[in-house]
């Protein structure tokens, strides 16, 4: 059967290493996986309402490792095979409805419609290998791992409590342990897409955070306390956008993986944008079920489970982004180190009010901040940068 011209393949040759950049496709299928992240800020806010705070953080951790592996899986996809041909982008959108059915699925995951979840991610799994397989044989050594972790899913949307937490445990160890059996030959990957596709990532979910805010204030009256909330909310928003961007990381991390030989290199996107990226993520969706949940009342006392998830997600951001520094190879992490650790002194003003702790951790990074600049700008005689690496990646 004779496929019509729009469907069919057309050779054409792949960009240059300099000329592959993120496609609007690309940054589509990014706005319905953050829309499924964000779906994990229902879990983390249902285990708060019901006073189980650490249940709804250890469900939302759960799918947030499954998820991420397979987010991950696309972005190193199409950084191999560009979505730049019309049955290409008919798989990506595919995939895309994958990431919808799981999304929508998420609230409830544990309560009846994790078969629901295991089917879209199936979904995902099948269009992922279908489309690798255009590049290279090796994604034939992942494809156990991945129909594994769908099987555990499938299984424990079956079985249900309390077999289903272990389940779903099983299924992020076998998926986040897959590449020390897969091994990294095979995936030669783009420095330069991948450092442009994981920024674009954090700033969708940044925006999304700041959504949050809108949805907690729904029908309620702006007053001074709200006003201010919801613009320290934003204010914190903006502060861990300057974590991420506001250096030279992104520059200096091409940088090092442009240098270094397709194994490695594999191996240090490994480090740096899957393991490093998982705390920053979960962070920020910590900090917009915080801020969710104090805007409505922000002068009044935050709930203790409340408070300890908004100390932990800037927390976690802090701490995610010392990893990825320490990866590539970038010095002058210690006052971020030193951020995270002070972030929970910040739950005992929350005592008080939750707009106190808020404000608090608005001034604690924004300290980090100013002071991290003074010195770099001490190093670096003024400049604010250097244009070098000034320590070798970690393995």
């Amino acid at each position: 059967m004779r496929l019509p011209d729009w469907f069919r393949e057309r050779v054409d040759p792949l960009p240059s290493e300099s000329e592959l950049r993120v496609s609007t496709l690309e940054l589509f299928f990014d706005l319905v996986f953050v829309f499924t992240v964000t779906q994990l800020t229902n879990l983390l806010a249902d285990g708060v309402q019901r006073g189980r705070p650490l249940e709804g953080a250890l469900r939302a951790l759960l799918v947030f490792g499954v998820i991420w592996w397979m987010y991950a899986g696309y972005a190193w996809l199409t950084n191999a095979v560009p979505p730049v041909r019309p049955a290409r982008r008919v798989l990506v959108l595919l995939g895309m409805s994958g990431f919808l059915i799981v999304a929508l699925s998420i609230p409830s995951v544990f309560d009846g419609d994790g078969v629901a979840f295991a089917i879209g991610y199936l979904l995902l799994v099948v269009v992922h290998a279908g489309l690798y397989a255009q590049a290279t044989s090796a994604i034939a050594r992942v494809l156990p791992f991945n129909f594994g972790g769908v099987a555990l899913i499938f299984v424990a949307g079956l079985v249900g409590a309390p077999y289903d937490h272990l389940l779903w445990g099983a299924a992020v160890v076998l998926l986040w342990a897959s590449p020390y059996f897969i091994g990294q030959r095979g995936f030669s990957l783009r420095a330069a897409h991948i450092v442009e596709r994981h920024g674009l990532l954090v700033i969708v979910v940044l925006g999304e955070s700041v959504v949050a805010i809108g949805v907690g204030a729904q029908g309620l009256r702006i007053g001074p306390g709200l006003g201010l909330a919801a613009v320290l909310g934003l204010t914190l928003a903006a502060c861990l956008w300057w974590l991420y961007f506001g250096g030279d990381d992104e520059a200096r991390a091409e940088h090092v993986l442009e240098g270094t030989e397709p194994v490695r290199r594999t191996r240090l996107i490994l480090g740096a944008y899957f393991y490093a990226h998982i705390p920053m993520l979960l962070g920020v969706v910590a900090v917009a079920t915080g801020v969710k949940k104090l805007i409505g009342h922000p002068e009044d006392p935050l709930k203790l489970a409340a408070a300890v998830t908004l100390a932990a997600g800037v927390a976690m951001f802090l701490a995610g982004s010392v990893w990825f520094r320490r990866v590539i190879g970038v010095r002058g992490d210690r006052l971020r180190g030193v951020g995270a650790l002070l972030t929970p002194v910040t739950v005992v003003l929350a005592l008080w009010s939750g707009l106190a702790q808020l404000t608090a951790l608005v001034v604690l990074v924004s300290a980090v901040i100013v002071l991290e600049r003074r010195g770099v700008l001490r190093r670096t005689g003024g400049t604010g940068h250097d244009g070098v690496v000034h320590a070798e990646p970690a393995p």
